[in-house]
């Protein structure tokens, strides 16, 4: 299972989005020490291992059936059989072949993202946005997220497929912004939508 862009360790956010297991719970998870050497603390945000996202996925899927120390036997049993389709402790296995596609078709998913939205500092000042145009991926997020259809944002941006569009959504909650909101080109590109939709 590898991914040519997706690095060696994910953020929760990253791993959130890879393995659909909901953040606040990735943070959970990551602080009841369950995943053991496949997550830690790292200047001071939560890291997920790559090798550690289907037990990730499996601690998340199995809260309500084992003890934290089953699932942590249970981690423990695939990271020292990382091409295991089942995850066994004592008389009890998991299939995890179908935790292992759903987090490999998360890796593409999150890969594809990662190729089509670009930061370049001669662009709106390094601001990610859909590669070869001045279109903000988190823009495309935020109007989505406040209740506009596909159809708007293409009706804003012709040029823009749907796999653009679903890009830089996963883009931007894979890599939220931080800090205060932006007062610079990329707003003012925000605003000329807004305006040309009313």
């Amino acid at each position: 299972m590898t991914s040519s862009l997706v690095a060696r360790t994910l953020s929760a956010n990253e791993a959130a989005r890879v393995t659909g297991v909901p953040l606040k719970q990735v943070h959970r998870i990551i602080d009841t020490g369950v995943l053991g050497s496949a997550a830690a603390h790292r200047g001071g945000s939560r890291i997920v291992h790559f090798d550690g996202l289907v037990s990730l996925k499996l601690v998340h899927e199995t809260t309500s059936v084992f003890t934290r120390d089953g699932r942590r036997r249970l981690v423990r049993y695939l990271l020292d059989h990382p091409e295991a389709e089942t995850a066994c402790v004592g008389d009890v296995s998991v299939d995890v072949r179908s935790m292992r596609e759903k987090v490999q078709r998360g890796l593409s998913r999150l890969t594809q993202a990662q190729e089509m939205i670009v930061a370049d500092d001669a662009v709106l000042s390094g601001t990610p946005c859909v590669r070869g145009t001045r279109i903000p991926a988190h823009y495309i997020a935020e109007m989505l997220a406040n209740g506009d259809k596909i159809e708007a944002i293409r009706d804003a941006w012709p040029a823009l497929t749907v796999e653009q569009i679903e890009a830089a959504t996963l883009y931007a909650r894979a890599y939220p912004r931080r800090g205060r909101p932006r007062n610079g080109p990329a707003a003012t590109v925000c605003l000329a939508v807004q305006r040309k939709q009313a």
